[in-house]
């Protein structure tokens, strides 16, 4: 008989080192910074967050009296399987209830799919490469093999090798559409042809959560046309244009039969009670929705007008953010910038995690959080 191999000696119970390698080898999320540490790590009374995709106007007013509203019912369990708020996204959305599975996060929706898809030690997942960090976290922690396909030059789709990635045994393709870090997005022609391309057995998730700020969705959005590919599966999310990022909540549209294998395993009451009354609130407040994405849309247009005029390498995007790299004769790195507008309680996004040190990230804010950044940017600039 085999003896196991020893464990380094670190003082701990077996009962607690005895972990699946998947654990000991695991690099959890690395989120934003929140506004609170901000101010206590430099004595700040104000910081202005644009690091994190967040709603430029916070959360709709319809949803705040809802949740003031509903908060006597936080003792009680939602109805299971969430019909209410599934009824109203199918309205909205324009699809059948039966394929919707909402989720804690479209972050639990992804992996549902990973582990109801995929299998250990024979299937394999693919992503572009820079892509969103959960694809890869919670495919290694699931124990599956990840592959990844560089982006082009300009952070457009390489589609060719994207599907030469893939064989009989891959299991989930994830795109992201406006993508994350960049903005770009495709039309949706060219994602109808991939989906087409790809193995049989393989599912494409094409992940939506910004594709509300895009100037025309429709020509990019998978979405209207997914009854005619039941191996695609579509995920949008309430974080980021209706407002609720710290509520948790998000889902994915998929053939039926898909959505009930998902459904089955989910984890009962993921999505609390008033999550589910502020989901089905923030689909009914249209007029914030709509101020959200025209105060979105023009923000993008200024601060890429800005820092262009600046001097920096701005890429373009349909999403609620813009990457960018510093002027050829900035005196300072990215990470600098970073800090040095830390410093003066403006937080946004270094993209070292996405293997892009010289890039930064902006979220859009409101009128005075954009030029305020604007401002304090071009003073570093000088020097």
């Amino acid at each position: 008989m085999t003896e196991p191999a020893k464990r380094e000696d670190s003082g701990l119970p077996e009962a607690v080192t005895a972990i699946r390698p998947e654990v000991a080898a695991f690099k959890p999320y690395a989120p934003g910074l929140s506004i609170d540490e901000i101010k206590e790590r430099y004595g700040l009374s104000q910081v202005v967050k644009m690091a994190s995709n967040e709603n430029p106007l916070g959360t709709s007013p319809l949803v705040q009296q809802t949740l003031r509203t509903h908060a006597d019912l936080a003792f009680r369990y939602v109805q299971s399987g969430n019909p209410r708020l599934v009824s109203a996204i199918a309205r909205s959305f324009g699809v059948a209830a039966e394929s919707v599975v909402t989720g804690n996060g479209s972050d639990e929706v992804i992996d549902l799919i990973i582990r109801v898809k995929a299998r250990p030690g024979k299937h394999n997942i693919v992503a572009f490469n820079p892509c969103f960090s959960m694809y890869e976290l919670q495919t290694r922690f699931c124990g599956v093999e990840f592959r990844q396909v560089p982006l082009r030059a300009d952070f457009s789709f390489d589609y060719d090798a994207f599907v030469g990635a893939a064989d009989a045994d891959t299991a989930v393709a994830f795109i992201t559409t406006p993508d994350n870090p960049s903005g770009y997005c495709p039309p949706v022609e060219e994602i109808i042809d991939l989906a087409r391309r790809l193995p049989s057995s393989c599912l494409l998730v094409v992940d939506e959560a910004y594709m509300d700020f895009a100037d025309d969705p429709a020509a990019h959005s998978v979405l209207p046309h997914l009854t005619e590919f039941p191996n695609v599966a579509v995920l949008r999310t309430f974080s980021k244009s209706y407002g609720l990022a710290g509520l948790r909540l998000g889902f994915g549209v998929m053939h039926p039969a898909l959505a009930d294998y998902v459904k089955r395993v989910r984890l009962p009451f993921s999505i609390n009670i008033l999550a589910e009354y502020a989901g089905i609130a923030a689909l009914q407040d249209t007029t914030f929705h709509a101020q959200t994405l025209r105060v979105t849309r023009e923000g993008r247009t200024y601060l890429t007008g800005a820092l262009t005029g600046a001097g920096c390498t701005v890429y373009p995007s349909a999403a609620n953010f813009i990457m960018f790299a510093l002027p050829e004769n900035c005196p300072h790195d990215a990470r600098a910038v970073f800090e040095a507008l830390l410093r003066r309680g403006i937080i946004i996004r270094p993209l070292s995690s996405y293997n892009l040190p010289q890039c930064l990230r902006v979220s859009i804010g409101n009128r005075h959080e954009n030029e305020l950044f604007i401002a304090q940017f071009k003073e570093l600039l000088r020097g």
